[in-house]
């Protein structure tokens, strides 16, 4: 009989007693013969320790000495675990009992599988796709990352369309099974980002390290969304930028790098301007900070990165759309994942 590998669901938390007196009980119901559940706290000053200590004895609590976001939040906590098999769970997420088995059982297909996500519904509209995973995340030739059921933010129905488990990009931050080995051996997630885009610049070095990412649609997970910052928000729109730009930096092959930077700062350019024009000057402030701190990056921190994995072509790469995701969409009105690329594979 094959033994279960251990699975650690870890919920990363600050200031969410409301989500975890909604959500945890569900996570706590999973049925998984191999199970422990965590919350590491990112210093809150809320009292949903104390909730989880008295609610869910059974639950493990990691103390992280203060916030420093999901990258450093989840490369702290991650220290102090366990498992064979990671899953970091969003504080906002509802499980239906099963979800576990699913995914684990797609893993030990391949042990070249290193990470692994569900299919991500809305917990309000629970039969669309949610925003932050939808049925696995994708990336174009720009580096602009999208989702199946999910295209900037045109949010599909889920009726099936996407019930075939393939390779993908990216696997949402949000419901991120990985094996643990994988993910210390890529060197876990990049502090520098705080949060936004660490998932995909991980999923990306563990493709360069010859590993698969993958998607189950057999387990299902809702996604409120938004829980942290939501959508529209300025910060969120300026660590959007700055980080999908350092995550270009530091992993395009280098005969790719210089065409693929300068066509997206024309783009990025362009997207400043619209929203000063649609009456939106905060969002393009953002942008410029962005911009400004990923120069300072460059300067002082790309220096120090050491490419142990070889950088891969995007040609190369599973979950890439080889055209242009934005110009599809605004100017051939291809706004659902199977009419974006049925045009070009």
């Amino acid at each position: 009989m094959q033994v279960l590998p251990s699975v650690a669901v870890v919920i990363l938390n600050w200031n969410g007693k409301a989500f975890l007196e909604r959500f945890l009980p569900s996570v706590c119901a999973s049925r998984y013969d191999n199970l422990q559940i965590y919350v590491a706290d990112n210093a809150s000053t809320d009292d949903s320790l104390a909730y989880v200590t008295a609610d869910f004895p059974q639950v493990k609590i990691i103390r992280n000495a203060s916030n420093a976001g999901f990258a450093g939040g989840y490369n702290e906590a991650l220290k102090h675990v366990q498992a064979d098999i990671f899953v970091l769970l969003n504080q906002d997420v509802e499980v239906e009992p099963d979800w576990i088995n699913p995914v684990i059982a797609q893993m030990q297909q391949d042990p070249l599988i290193a990470a692994c996500q569900p299919k991500l519904r809305g917990y309000q509209d629970r039969e669309d796709f949610e925003y932050a995973g939808a049925a696995g995340g994708w990336m174009d030739i720009l580096g602009y990352t999208f989702c199946r059921g999910r295209i900037l933010y045109t949010i599909e129905t889920d009726k099936g369309q996407y019930d075939d488990p393939q390779d993908i990009f990216w696997a949402t931050g949000a419901a991120l099974f990985i094996r643990s080995k994988c993910f210390f051996e890529v060197g876990g997630f990049d502090p520098y980002f705080f949060a936004h885009m660490e998932e995909v610049d991980l999923c990306w070095r563990l493709q360069r390290a010859g590993y698969r990412i993958t998607y189950c649609p057999q387990s299902v997970v809702y996604h409120v969304g938004g829980g942290s910052l939501p959508q529209g928000n300025p910060r969120k729109l300026y660590l959007n930028f700055r980080n999908n730009l350092i995550m270009l930096c530091k992993n395009l092959h280098f005969k790719e790098q210089w065409i693929i930077l300068s066509q997206r700062h024309f783009l990025d350019l362009l997207a400043a301007f619209k929203s000063l024009v649609s009456g939106k000057p905060r969002d393009m402030v953002a942008i410029f900070r962005a911009y400004r701190d990923y120069y300072r990056w460059r300067r002082t921190e790309e220096k120090k990165l050491q490419d142990v994995f070889p950088r891969k072509r995007l040609y190369d790469l599973k979950g890439v759309f080889h055209g242009i995701m934005i110009w599809r969409y605004y100017f051939l009105n291809k706004q659902k994942f199977n009419e974006l690329t049925q045009l070009k594979k």
